[in-house]
């Protein structure tokens, strides 16, 4: 039963090398490879001109492989290292764990954008803040830049910590990479335009069952979380209340109202993607006008709730581990 701490072990070790280091930078980084597995399977399974049921079938079809080997493949390498050696396999849970988390890299990234807004750059930083978002910068003015890397910030806190973390509590690696899977299937198929809108159909659906959980934990996460760092906590659960479910998705606004609402400022309205202009309702009341530390201060908004998200798997799993040990035999279907 032992495993069962080691994983916990493994968890935790590759939360605090995601934080110092960053995400890890290899060819056949595991993300990577998903994403590789997906466009393969996508060139091999799609036919062109197929009709709506054939494109739903083979986009349910591609979205079902990818998962089932995405599980598959980081089971089997735990089982092969459990019987070789306790602390490699520990260590290899570990880097496993590391390469499905982004904390670092979010806060890299959109610090980039903030020393540019810094240096009353816009050009660099609309450059920057197109690294991380999906929709067009070039003509977004440094209010605009302000509110899309705040977006993301709230966005990524759950796609990037909290629900990779939820996963990780819940099957370790296996239930972590499954996540993983799905959620990379959505950000590459699952869109809602002509060439995507059935054979990423399975995808988008799966994504928001998936995340259904996580991202309300991570809106009370980011509130809590604007309590510990001052921000305005009250206002943060008003938004939430109010503004949660204005967006098509179910879990989009989530985390984005709670942001808005903690700093006071306005999020969402019109944003161009592929040059076509597009309305989100908007979330939050504009309080003030979006200002360059607010990036940072979502920034804090994010770690912080990673950290609280990171104890409270501890917690969890300690006392799942100390019921283990007490009663074996009521709990060895958690092996």
């Amino acid at each position: 039963m032992y495993w069962f701490l080691d994983t916990t072990i493994a968890i935790l070790i590759g939360f605090l090398l995601d934080l110092l280091v960053g995400d890890p930078v290899f060819s056949f980084h595991p993300v990577r490879l998903i994403g590789c597995l997906i466009t393969f399977l996508e060139n091999k399974l799609r036919r062109k001109n197929d009709s709506t049921s054939g494109d739903l079938r083979r986009g349910t079809m591609t979205a079902t492989l990818v998962v089932v080997i995405s599980g598959i493949v980081p089971f089997l390498l735990i089982f092969l290292f459990r019987a070789i050696n306790r602390p490699l396999l520990i260590a290899v849970e570990a880097l496993m764990c590391w390469s499905i988390l982004s904390a670092k890299d979010l806060t890299v990234e959109s610090g980039r954008v903030y020393n540019a807004l810094t240096r009353r750059n816009l050009p660099e930083a609309r450059n920057s803040l197109s690294m991380i978002v999906g929709r067009d910068t070039d003509c977004l003015d440094e209010e605009d830049i302000i509110r899309a890397a705040v977006e993301t910030i709230a966005e990524n806190t759950n796609d990037g910590e909290i629900a990779p973390l939820f996963y990780l509590m819940l099957g370790g690696v296996v239930f972590g990479y499954i996540y993983k899977a799905v959620n990379t299937l959505d950000s590459m198929i699952a869109y809602r335009n002509e060439k995507y809108y059935y054979f990423g159909r399975a995808a988008a659906l799966a994504d928001d069952i998936m995340n259904y959980i996580p991202a309300r934990l991570s809106a009370w996460l980011l509130m809590l979380s604007a309590g510990v760092q001052g921000f305005d906590r009250e206002n943060a659960r008003r938004i939430y209340r109010r503004d949660a479910r204005l967006h098509d998705s179910p879990n989009s606004a989530q985390t984005e109202s709670v942001c808005a609402g903690a700093l006071g400022i306005r999020l969402a309205g019109f944003i161009s993607y592929e040059g076509i202009l597009t309305h989100k309702p908007e979330l939050g009341d504009a309080l003030k006008a979006p200002e360059k530390e607010d990036i940072t201060r979502a920034n804090k908004l994010m770690l912080t709730a990673s950290w609280m998200m990171l104890v409270f798997i501890i917690v969890i799993r300690l006392i799942v581990f100390l019921g283990m040990l007490i009663y074996p035999t009521g709990l060895s279907l958690l092996r």
